[in-house]
Formats: C-alpha cells, sequence, structure tokens
C-alpha cells in the first residue's frame, strides 16, 4: 500500500536530521503525508467511509511498527516533549502548537499500546513539571484535553493530576512562608520550596535517607512540622533524588553560581568542612548508595564541569579513590547547571506497562464474570479482548493466566461438568 511505503521511507529517513531533532523531522513527514490523503479521502471519494477505513489500517500498520528500536509510542511522546519543553525544537505560535497538538492526538489514536504512550509520556511530563522545563501550563492542558477528548478521562486522569499537583505549589508555598514568618525558630536560613506531589498520580521513584547537609536538614524539618498541622492524616515521603539546590561556588577567580540537585549539593558541601575526602567517607557521611554516589561524582569530577579532582586517572569513579576542592574551577559564564549522567529507566517504565495490564486484566475479568456469571473461556477471552483493545492489545496467553491466577484466589471457578467453562464466585 503506497501510503505505508511512504509512512515507512519516512521512518527509514528519521535519522537525516535538517538541524532539528530526528523525531521532529519523522513526524513531520507523517503528518505531511496523513493530511495529503485525508484530502484526497474527503475531497476525490467524497468521504467514502470504506477509503477512511483503508487510511485508518495503513496507518495503524505504519504506527505500529517499531523504529531504530523504538516504538511509535515512544518516538511520539520525544516529539511531544520537544514541542511542548522550554526551548523546544522549534519556536512555535499558540495556534501552530494548537495544530501540531492536534495532529499528535490523531496518530495516538492509531497506536494499538496507547498504555505505552501514556507511560512514557507520564515520564516526560513529570521532567517537565519538576525541573521547570515546561514552556506553557496551558499548552500542556491543551494535549491533555485533547487526549481526554479522545482516550477518555481514566487515560488522562494521572496526568491532570499531576498539573494540578503543580499548580497548587504557589499557593502551599505561601502559606508555608507565612508559617515561618509566625515562628522564627522554624527558619533554616535558606530559601527553599517545598512541591508536594499526590502518590497516586506521579510515576515511581525511589527513596533514599539521605544525610541532608544541617540547614537542608533543618527546611525539611519545619515543612514536616508545617504539613503535618496543615494536613494531619497526610504522610510525606521525601524524594530527594528530584530536588534542585542553588550554590555559590567561591573559587580563586571568581565566584560561580551552580544550579545542582540535591545529592550533588549535599556532597559539595561536605567540602566547605574539609578540602578531600575519600570515596568511603562521602558515602559514609550521605548515606548514598553506590550506584547514585558514582553518577554524582562522576557529574563533579569526570565531565564538563571539573568542580572537584579526583586523583586518579580516567573518567570512571573507584571505590578507592580520593577528591580535593578544585580552587581553581572557572567557567565563562557565572551561572552554571551540572547536570548528572541519565539513567536507563526504559526497562522500568517497560515493567510498569506490564504491571498496569495485568491489573487491567484482571478487573475486567471480573467484571464481564460479575455481569455474566457464567462464560466459555472462549466467549470470555473475546470479551476480555473487545474490552481492553481501546487501550492496549491483550494477550490471549496472558488473559488465560490472569483467568487461571482469578481462579487461585477465588474469584472465579470451573464448572465441574465442563471445564472450559468459568463460574463467578460471588
Amino acid at each position: 500500500m503506497v501510503v505505508v511505503q511512504q509512512a515507512a521511507d519516512a521512518a527509514q529517513n528519521k535519522t537525516e536530521s535538517s538541524g532539528s531533532s530526528p523525531e521532529q523531522d519523522f513526524f513531520k513527514k507523517a503528518f505531511e503525508i496523513h493530511d495529503k490523503y485525508m484530502v484526497y479521502v474527503k475531497g476525490c471519494f467524497a468521504d467514502n467511509t470504506i477509503f477512511h477505513k483503508a487510511l485508518k489500517e495503513a496507518f495503524e500498520v505504519f504506527c505500529n511498527k517499531s523504529v531504530a528500536g523504538s516504538s511509535t509510542a515512544e518516538l511520539l511522546v520525544s516529539y511531544c516533549d520537544n514541542t511542548l519543553k522550554k526551548g523546544g525544537n522549534e519556536q512555535l505560535s499558540d495556534d501552530a502548537i494548537e495544530d501540531t497538538l492536534d495532529k499528535v492526538v490523531k496518530l495516538v489514536m492509531y497506536i494499538s499500546d496507547k498504555d505505552v504512550f501514556a507511560e512514557f509520556y507520564r515520564k516526560k511530563l513529570s521532567r517537565r513539571l519538576l525541573f521547570d522545563r515546561s514552556g506553557n501550563e496551558e499548552h500542556e492542558r491543551l494535549i491533555l484535553s485533547k487526549l481526554k477528548q479522545q482516550c477518555g478521562g481514566q487515560f488522562t486522569s494521572k496526568m491532570e493530576g499531576m498539573v494540578t499537583d503543580l499548580s497548587l505549589v504557589k499557593e502551599n508555598q505561601t502559606h508555608f512562608q507565612e508559617y515561618i514568618s509566625n515562628n522564627p525558630a522554624a527558619n533554616p536560613g535558606i530559601d527553599m520550596t517545598v512541591t508536594v506531589l499526590t502518590t497516586g498520580y506521579w510515576p515511581s521513584y525511589k527513596s533514599c535517607d539521605l544525610n541532608l547537609p544541617v540547614k537542608m536538614a533543618k527546611g525539611v524539618e519545619s515543612f514536616k512540622e508545617f504539613y503535618q498541622k496543615k494536613t494531619k492524616h497526610r504522610k510525606l515521603t521525601w524524594i530527594f533524588s528530584l530536588g534542585q539546590c542553588d550554590l555559590n561556588g567561591k573559587f580563586e577567580q571568581k565566584t560561580i553560581e551552580l544550579i545542582l540537585r540535591t545529592y550533588q549539593a549535599a556532597a559539595l558541601l561536605l567540602f566547605n568542612a574539609s578540602d578531600k575526602w575519600s570515596y568511603s567517607d562521602i558515602k559514609s557521611e550521605l548515606n548514598l548508595a553506590n550506584e547514585d554516589l558514582t553518577r554524582v561524582l562522576a557529574s563533579v569530577s569526570c565531565a564538563k564541569y571539573k568542580i572537584l579532582n579526583k586523583e586518579s586517572n580516567g573518567r570512571t569513579i573507584s571505590l578507592t579513590d580520593t577528591f580535593e576542592f578544585n580552587t581553581q574551577f572557572t567557567d565563562k559564564m557565572r551561572r552554571i547547571r551540572v547536570p548528572l549522567p541519565p539513567v536507563d529507566d526504559r526497562k522500568k517504565m517497560v515493567e510498569e506497562v506490564g504491571k498496569d495490564r495485568r491489573y487491567a486484566i484482571d478487573a475486567c475479568l471480573v467484571r464481564i464474570m460479575k455481569a455474566k456469571k457464567v462464560l466459555t473461556q472462549q466467549q470470555l477471552i473475546l470479551e476480555c479482548v473487545e474490552q481492553l483493545s481501546k487501550m492496549f492489545k491483550p494477550d490471549v496467553k496472558a488473559i488465560k493466566k490472569r483467568i487461571e491466577d482469578l481462579i487461585t484466589r477465588d474469584y472465579l471457578e470451573r464448572d465441574l461438568e465442563n471445564t472450559n467453562t468459568y463460574k463467578y464466585i460471588a
């Protein structure tokens, strides 16, 4: 089919970027192809349903192919991220962004595994919101409203909750500042903003008992006291890995403002007490896992900004390394952002999708059996596939496995006279 072949050619040529990201070029071509053939269907073929169906089937083939090892769903999420984040690949007008988002949602509707798109989108959205990378809150809400209209409220409920959480930060911060003003003893002596997230909305994050510097620790305790008085029945879990700090680094040539993650800031502040620290002493002082500490120390001693000098050669961190504050460090900028090496969490997100699918299949099977009471295996599987296909294509083997699990948990039972028939246990 011509449409599929043209889309496939666009996929093959996606790496031939013209200054913008490969995803931008790839989807621009896909949008052009879709618009071109939609004009044919509406004009030349008078909106005939047969041709609409043919176009839909062609784009379903294209949108469910892998491209350079990534699913179209993942690439489309990256495209959205580039469009919506600050300093994205293109500075588009509001009308152009709305038109682009309309086209994105059209392609989402062709994707079979919409739950994969949702999980990867939620992860990218979290980074835009938490690290102040979102270009415009209204644009974030706009695409969610379009996705909600096409995919339903359940599809976007978590994402909408994330945006709402961030919109409440300023109000919460104002109340916290009032609390500190009325309780001088609670003032930590540093400017501190706390972002409170609702657990069910956000991706899961690893928590750790980081030994914070004194002023940070006091700020945490002050916020705990404030929050407990405000909401007595809620528990706070601190995710320090998502925090950001601004520090003034006083070097021999000049003072440079360093924009750091909390882990990085905690490590660098140790050098106020001593110019030299061993890896093992830093680990003991901060209570960080080796996986996290090696990333932190690599970011400030082996990467672009060598704020610490490492005694051993090489760009890797050893457990026997010793680090010394680099008084000679300088940069032409007076304010620099020191990035942490990225963590590849794709595997974790795929696992999250798999876990959510198990829950979705279980809920669907129970819902069907509660309504029908008795069904054959084939009837139950067909109805389950039909109900879930709007979000993802459930694997028949996976459904059979979930049926067996529900039997062991006493939700269903086999008919004693016909083992291919299931009964709902009230």
